[in-house]
């Protein structure tokens, strides 16, 4: 399973993985349907399946362009989005499998941006694999979704699922946020030189126009403010020590970051 990065809108990123050999390909979040069809004509492969994480437009927007060219491909998206996502006729939850380049994706349920969010986990079936993540606005490269339909103690709930995956798992996020992420990650968790070292690197590389996705998750867990609400350091930032506490203390300050 072949994975490309594929930059939309202002800040979006659609990931299309394909199979060489068998000449298909399935698209994460396509939030206009062009660059896709620019791509899959380069590589000359057929799109079978649109895998949704929510409904949001920035994800779903290049659904029906889509079906359109390729009326035969499966539409994949969370059974609470039901009615919400266009063309969608799988309706997953947590658990449940999809299947692409006979790799199995499990699907984990993760509402807190939206009531509806799910997330699609590819474990590495061989050696020299890695875990794929990809987790459409849950968990961002330094951050994290805003509450739009959720709660604090949901996100938290949602986010622990994600930070019990391998470190080397990729973790493909659906917009480049991580600059502003660790500039406000920076001024909750100064003394983080794990932090300081990763701001660094991502600054550099976004002065040279390089893409800071898809990050390790092993980095977040040591520099992601919203994977670490039980570290000491978060919890005197935001004065509390319960976990859905910190976690909606710290998305209120970067609400207003």
């Amino acid at each position: 399973m072949e994975i490309k990065r594929i930059p939309a809108l202002s800040d979006n990123y659609i990931f299309l993985l394909y199979d060489l050999d068998k000449k298909v390909a399935a698209v994460v979040d396509p939030a206009e349907a062009e660059p896709v069809l620019q791509y899959l004509k380069k590589i000359n492969v057929e799109l079978i399946a649109i895998f949704n994480t929510h409904h949001h437009f920035d994800h779903v927007g290049g659904n029906r362009k889509l079906i359109e060219h390729f009326p035969n491909l499966c539409v994949y998206g969370g059974a609470e989005d039901k009615g919400r996502i266009p063309g969608q006729q799988v309706f997953l939850q947590e658990d449940d499998t999809v299947k692409f380049a006979d790799r199995l994706g499990q699907v984990f349920f993760v509402p807190g941006h939206t009531r509806a969010h799910i997330a699609y986990y590819f474990a590495p079936t061989t050696e020299g694999e890695t875990g794929e993540l990809f987790c459409g606005d849950t968990l961002f490269a330094g951050g994290c979704g805003r509450l739009f339909e959720g709660t604090p103690a949901q996100m938290v709930n949602s986010l622990s699922k994600l930070r019990t995956l391998p470190d080397s798992t990729r973790v493909w996020c659906a917009h480049e946020y991580t600059l502003k992420n660790l500039q406000f990650a920076l001024t909750v968790d100064k003394d983080n030189t794990d932090l300081q070292n990763r701001y660094a690197r991502v600054k550099k590389a976004r002065t040279q126009g390089i893409a800071t996705v898809p990050s390790l998750l092993g980095v977040e867990k040591l520099t992601n403010p919203f994977l670490r609400w039980d570290t000491a350091s978060l919890q005197a930032a935001t004065g509390n020590q319960e976990p859905a506490r910190v976690f909606g203390r710290l998305r209120q300050m970067k609400d207003r970051f």
